[in-house]
C-alpha cells in the first residue's frame, strides 16, 4: 500500500500538493506468503514524464526528499507487514511521478536478484493559494 498525504494511491490516483509544503508519505509491504521475506532494499525515485518516452530522473532542483529516499528491509515475517515513512518536498510546480521499486538481496537463493516495481504515483505539485 503507498499513502501520499494520507491517501491511498494507485496508477488512476493524481495527489495534488502544494509546492513548499512537505508531502508525507507511507509505503506498506504486507508479507501474504507462508515464508519470511526479504532482506530488500525500498527505493522511491522521483521523474517527470514528457509524454514522448523520456522520463526526467534529473529533479535535484525541482523535489528533494525530507529524510532518505532508499529503505532497508531485514525480513517481514509471514502475514506480517514492514512500514516506512518519508516526505517529499516539492520546490516548483507540475506533474512528477514517483517509482517504487524493491530489490531483493537474498544472496541464499539460487535465482537472480529481482526488482518488483509498484505502479507509478501521479503528484501535481501546484503554487499555494
Amino acid at each position: 500500500d503507498i499513502l501520499v498525504d494520507g491517501q491511498l494511491c494507485d496508477c488512476d490516483v493524481v495527489v495534488n500538493c502544494q509546492v513548499g509544503d512537505p508531502v508525507p508519505l507511507q509505503v506498506k509491504l504486507t508479507n501474504w506468503s507462508k515464508h519470511s521475506v526479504g532482506p530488500f532494499a525500498l527505493t522511491m525515485m522521483p521523474y517527470q514524464d514528457y509524454q514522448n518516452g523520456v522520463h526526467n530522473y534529473d529533479l535535484q532542483d525541482a523535489i528533494t526528499f525530507v529524510g532518505s529516499n532508499t529503505f532497508y528491509i531485514d525480513s517481514v515475517k509471514p502475514t506480517k507487514d514492514s512500514v516506512y515513512f518519508g516526505a517529499l518536498l516539492f520546490l516548483y510546480t507540475g506533474d512528477f511521478y514517483l517509482n517504487i521499486k524493491f530489490h531483493e538481496d537474498n544472496c541464499s537463493r539460487e535465482l537472480p536478484l529481482s526488482w518488483l516495481c509498484l505502479p507509478s504515483v501521479h503528484i501535481r505539485a501546484t503554487e499555494p493559494v
